[in-house]
């Protein structure tokens, strides 16, 4: 067999041992002991491999910006929508290209070849959609971007809002958004959840909505997603992204939203790095974690996900685009502390995510697929989990694109692995 790339001693999440070979940019052959002649060779020893990581929810419009033109001094959701507001009529379709491209060499660098990417599309100033349109176009080879358009201020609250979502869809994003929660009134909230899945049928996209990011549990316009969605035949190609009041639903709502929820098809993500510290900040003690039901949703047959959301932008002054650093935060916010849910936070970070993005005909380790890959300085998806690792070599249709070497520690002149004792 001859080949471009092989990859040796891989370790697969089910625990097999592989060798994987590329040939124009796609596996064509995965097997124990291969035989390749002419390939350029890498040697696992051993590491866990995945296919990309999937960020299926981020900002890219606002990365970048945290700071300008001031400081989110509270910290909190509304504070970073007014400093957002303050800043977005300046920005400029180049800034928004060059610090959401710094982003994404970020994320790839890390593994993350596939990101869903919110555009603000409220007020007049196109600069954000159409800096990630040209974003989405022009690192095609190196990352796969899907552009929703995001009416951060809702549709309604402003003359012009909901002309100006219909135009985005004209400029040829790939998800219609909406933030119905946000919008003045209950009734405006309903008005906005039919309008996005008008707009989604009449122009043929797929839905990401910002659903009920609030902690308030009379917040519920997740069932009326869930309605539209078979009312309108959109199952799996509806989202609903946040959804932090299920962190203050009863049991019994909870349940029947469950089930409303598989039966239309809608994926959730979970979006931890900002939830973990917007929601629940008027709670006195005990404060409520106000996340999506994680751990239920999926025990329910329920596709979740998960995304980054923020990094260093008014909301969120932290972050650094590493899809394993939300899996974990996730991970202990939603109870998903059980060895098979640990091992299921990584798949929530990869193959869920995929589904969410309906990528899975490109995607995974599987001959005939697009060869992308991950290889994990550590050997399983525990201890990934665990020591958060470098990704030693990520991989691209078949091409090495960043390699990272892992840091060396010594005390006393000794090593340190970070590895338990025998």
């Amino acid at each position: 067999m001859s080949g471009d790339l092989v990859v040796r001693n891989a370790r697969l999440l089910d625990g097999r041992l592989v060798d994987l070979l590329a040939q124009d940019g796609r596996w064509t052959r995965i097997g124990e002991s291969l035989a390749a002649d002419g390939a350029h060779e890498l040697e696992a020893d051993g590491r866990l491999v995945t296919a990309p990581l999937v960020d299926c929810h981020l900002h890219l419009d606002a990365s970048l910006t945290a700071g300008t033109p001031r400081w989110n001094e509270s910290g909190t959701l509304i504070e970073g929508i007014n400093v957002w507001g303050e800043l977005k009529p300046s920005l400029t379709e180049q800034d928004v290209f060059d610090r959401a491209h710094e982003i994404v060499r970020w994320s790839v660098a890390q593994g993350t070849m596939f990101i869903r990417a919110h555009a603000d599309v409220s007020g007049e100033n196109e600069a954000m959609v159409r800096g990630l349109l040209r974003l989405r176009d022009e690192v095609a080879d190196l990352c796969t971007i899907q552009v929703t358009a995001f009416p951060q201020d809702g549709i309604f609250a402003r003359e012009g809002d909901d002309e100006r979502l219909e135009n985005a869809l004209r400029l040829g994003v790939d998800c219609v958004g909406g933030i119905p929660h946000y919008e003045p009134t209950s009734e405006l909230g309903l008005k906005e959840v039919h309008r996005v899945f008008e707009l989604a049928k009449q122009y043929g996209r797929r839905v990401d909505v910002h659903c009920d990011e609030t902690d308030d549990p009379n917040s519920r316009f997740l069932e009326v997603m869930a309605d539209d969605t078979v009312k309108y035949g959109l199952g799996g190609r509806v989202t609903a992204s946040h959804c932090t009041a299920m962190g203050s639903y009863e049991p019994y709502y909870s349940s029947k939203l469950h089930g409303f929820l598989k039966r239309a098809g809608i994926n959730v993500v979970v979006n931890p790095f900002a939830n973990s510290l917007i929601q629940g900040r008027l709670d006195v003690y005990p404060k409520r974690r106000g996340f999506a039901q994680l751990k239920e949703l999926l025990a329910a047959g329920v596709n979740v996900s998960l995304g980054n959301d923020v990094i260093m932008d008014p909301w969120y002054s932290l972050g650094r685009a590493d899809m394993v650093e939300a899996a974990s935060l996730a991970l202990h916010f939603t109870y998903m502390s059980g060895r098979d849910e640990i091992v299921e936070m990584l798949r929530c970070a990869t193959e869920r995510g995929a589904k969410t993005l309906a990528v899975e005909d490109e995607y995974g380790i599987e001959e005939g697929k697009p060869a992308d890959l991950v290889v994990f300085d550590a050997p399983s998806a525990i201890e990934v989990m665990r020591l958060h690792p470098a990704r030693r070599w990520v991989i691209r249709r078949g091409r090495v694109v960043a390699e990272t070497t892992p840091a060396t520690t010594t005390l006393l002149g000794e090593p340190v692995t970070f590895a338990p004792p025998l």
